[in-house]
């Protein structure tokens, strides 16, 4: 049993996947840039309605549009472009490792947020009515519970510390009203950009080397790319998001 322990732990480590590896934070010389544009193919998908059904003072009444997928003049907003494998660089941009998620009139906002994995995430209830908050790690088109917190109205803050093993974001719901929902990208290195109203996105002082790159939209997935950064010089990569 003793010369087993070992090589058990070995192998459990060699198997983990590369992205949930430490991240070492070194001095960056003459690093690179990667940009471009996440564009979206097809007819733009009708924002889902939901009926709003109860606690109308705070909520409002009649139905609540949720635009999951939002293009604009044929570029994805909403999306997250990182870097899946690099082990050390730059370090991580300020305030990362804590997150805030407000819960207002019966809405999250913001809609897309980004925490450090490891980090805080806050959550505020600025309504006076019970909302139920209700996490879950996206792993591919499976689902998987972080965290599910009761938050009466006067209860207007709680703290989660956020590691996700497999994913790298979370979807947020509210198990008291089903039209409210956001979600989180969990970062777990800082070589990522929120792409702009354009679509566009920018990531700088990357050492130089060859990466896999991703693009991340909490509703339609996810895209792979490989890219090469030269020391000093700017790498070009597009996503091309299609309708389903």
């Amino acid at each position: 049993m003793k010369k087993t322990l070992p090589i058990l732990s070995l192998c459990l480590a060699a198997c983990l996947p590369l992205n949930t590896r430490a991240y070492d934070v070194v001095s960056v010389d003459n690093g690179g840039r990667i940009s471009g544009k996440v564009i979206f193919q097809g007819a733009d998908p009708v924002p889902r309605q939901y009926i709003v059904a109860k606690d109308a003072d705070t909520c409002g009444t009649g139905t609540r549009s949720i635009d999951f997928v939002r293009v604009n003049d044929g570029m994805l907003m909403d999306a997250v472009v990182y870097l899946y494998t690099i082990k050390s660089g730059k370090d991580f941009p300020a305030g990362i490792d804590n997150a805030e998620l407000n819960q207002e009139k019966c809405a999250f906002k913001p809609f897309l947020g980004v925490m450090k994995d490891g980090g805080q995430l806050t959550v505020k209830n600025s309504d006076p009515v019970l909302h139920n908050i209700h996490t879950y790690e996206i792993i591919g088109r499976a689902k998987k519970t972080v965290f599910n917190i009761s938050q009466p109205g006067d209860l207007k803050t709680l703290h989660k510390q956020v590691s996700l093993k497999r994913g790298t974001a979370m979807k947020v719901e509210c198990d008291a009203h089903d039209f409210m929902h956001s979600f989180t990208f969990v970062a777990k290195n800082p070589y990522f950009a929120v792409v702009g109203e354009d679509g566009g996105f920018s990531i700088d002082n990357v050492p130089p080397g060859r990466y896999k790159i991703r693009a991340w939209h909490g509703t339609l997935g996810e895209k792979k790319g490989t890219v090469t950064v030269e020391a000093g010089g700017t790498t070009h990569v597009d996503f091309v998001f299609k309708a389903k």
